[in-house]
């Protein structure tokens, strides 16, 4: 996704919740901090710290903030600072790694660099921290001497502002913890988003629950009762349209919005011809059948695969395959609109991260990795108002909304699928038999991690078609075959991602079943690669 402009972030939830504020100077991490606060019932949102001024904040009126880590030193006179209003309007404050480091900074105490070596020394990576103070930061399981964070820093606190006191040391912060209990001001050195402080969410818990006083009322039976209300008051007795893509973002959003509107919303689907085995006949199922969805099943193969044809630069793929689905999208609105009017609005499955990765706090552009399909393009060519319901939510809070309304537990559990299908698992020229081979393939490979019961354990699994011939032997005979590449990574958001350490008896079984069952095919390899340095899909 590109970003070259910066945009403004808007307050999204209703009075109606007791939020917290999250102040962002950068950290790679800080969507987790959300999801952690998220994951104890209290609302949340982030926002660039360049964008938080007084005005903002009073009128979203939270009941703590939270100072994110980032990549900065304040011992830089151009790093960012937070806004003075934070430390004056009564709240609790937590500062996180950077965000303890830039309120000591502030508030009249002082921080060192790695090569000053005063008290202090840089940690990376796991470490022990002493509990050496009490602090409603460190009741319940952070009552305990000792335990296990994840640190990240270089620069460290020497001197504490006036009004704080130690609550937490480790061999290269002495400051680990700090607290100044009559101000509601806290910090901690180290991450506790993260996995490797195991006890972090409950750290969490004790500033949001304890120290801000949230009871924890965000659910998904709240979101989705107000969702619904939010729905019919912005789109009124207007018609609106929804492209499915069979992946659970835009099936959730359909469901939302029939829930919400009823027969005024019809569903699009593109069967671009680069679909999952069995994903059309799943999708217009699910729909059509189970909810009685209004829906259009465009079977544009042929359209799409003719534009294709000879195609084999990713990005050109990628543009093509955007530009069409756009040109029969908008045929479908026209014909849904007819002699009843036009269809005023557009409903996107746009996700709380993409909100987030939209608004940069530089303000500067970012490099394009690969160019992302999505409906989003819709709305300036086709004049429409968009319906976003799912823009305050993360993936996993997405999936718990498909439950509350009922969906099938398969169907919502699914992997995500990318926008441009099958095309980008398939390096080189598209043709209808390499589609077919791949479509065989993957469908193998997935059958077997799910009888294998690792399904879930799995962000994301699919099989490559490589746009090479290997030379083996079947039988007594000759064969000069494709070579099927197989992924499958784990990840918290697809931000960053390992691969999946399977078991060689488990790639042994895939690759005999797929030369045996898939023609076109006599030879398997496992991408290992992480992200970074690659990407999760291979175009």
């Amino acid at each position: 996704m590109e970003h070259n402009a910066q945009k403004t972030i808007t307050p999204e939830i209703s009075t109606n919740h007791e939020h917290i504020l999250i102040l962002d100077f950068g950290s790679q991490v800080t969507q987790l901090i959300a999801r952690r606060l998220r994951e104890s019932g209290v609302y949340c949102e982030i926002w660039p710290f360049n964008q938080a001024d007084e005005s903002k904040i009073k009128a979203y009126d939270p009941k703590g903030i939270i100072l994110s880590g980032g990549p900065c030193s304040v011992l830089d006179a151009d790093s960012p600072r937070v806004p003075e209003s934070v430390f004056t309007m009564g709240v609790p404050v937590l500062g996180i790694c950077y965000g303890q480091q830039v309120m000591v900074h502030q508030l009249g105490g002082v921080v060192e660099g790695e090569e000053d070596k005063t008290g202090g020394s840089r940690e990376f990576g796991r470490a022990q921290v002493t509990i050496s103070g009490a602090s409603a930061l460190v009741e319940g399981e952070w009552s305990d001497s000792e335990q296990q964070v994840w640190m990240s820093h270089g620069d460290h606190v020497a001197k504490l502002p006036d009004g704080f006191k130690v609550v937490g040391t480790s061999a290269g912060a002495p400051y680990a913890m700090i607290a100044n209990e009559e101000k509601n001001f806290y910090g901690v050195q180290f991450h506790p988003e993260v996995v490797h402080t195991p006890n972090g969410a409950e750290l969490y818990r004790n500033f949001t629950h304890n120290i801000c006083g949230c009871s924890g009322d965000w659910t998904m039976a709240s979101f989705r009762e107000e969702a619904i209300e939010k729905i019919r008051e912005q789109v009124g007795d207007a018609k609106v349209v929804c492209g499915l893509s069979g992946g659970v973002d835009s099936s959730v959003t359909a469901v939302l919005l029939h829930e919400a509107i009823g027969d005024q919303l019809t569903c699009i689907y593109v069967d671009t011809g680069m679909m999952r085995m069995g994903e059309s006949e799943q999708v217009v199922e699910l729909f059509r059948g189970s909810y009685n969805i209004p829906l259009i099943h465009e079977s544009c193969e042929d359209l799409f695969l003719g534009k294709l044809d000879g195609v084999s630069d990713p990005e050109t793929k990628r543009k093509i395959i955007g530009g069409t689905f756009i040109d029969v999208f908008d045929d479908c609105a026209t014909r849904i609109g007819g002699a009843q009017g036009d269809v005023e609005f557009l409903a996107q499955g746009t996700l709380y991260p993409d909100v987030i990765e939209s608004v940069s706090f530089t303000g500067g552009p970012s490099v394009t990795i690969k160019s992302h399909h999505n409906v989003g393009g819709l709305p300036e060519r086709m004049n429409m108002k968009l319906v976003e319901p799912l823009r305050e939510l993360f993936k996993d809070e997405v999936r718990a909304l498909g439950r509350e309304l009922g969906m099938p537990e398969d169907f919502i559990r699914r992997h995500p699928f990318p926008g441009p299908g099958l095309a980008i698992r398939m390096p080189g020229e598209i043709t209808p038999e390499k589609l077919d081979i791949l479509r065989q393939a993957d469908a193998v490979y997935i059958d077997e991690i799910k009888k294998a019961g690792l399904y879930d354990e799995i962000w994301q699994a699919f099989a490559v078609l490589l746009p090479v011939r290997s030379v083996g032997v079947m039988g007594d005979g000759r064969t000069y075959e494709y070579v099927c590449a197989i992924r499958a990574v784990t990840s918290t958001d697809g931000m960053t991602a390992d691969y999946y350490p399977f078991e060689h008896e488990f790639l042994g079984r895939v690759m005999t079943r797929m030369i045996n069952e898939v023609k076109g095919i006599n030879r398997v390899v496992y991408d290992i690669t992480s992200k970074p340095p690659g990407t999760i899909e291979w175009e």
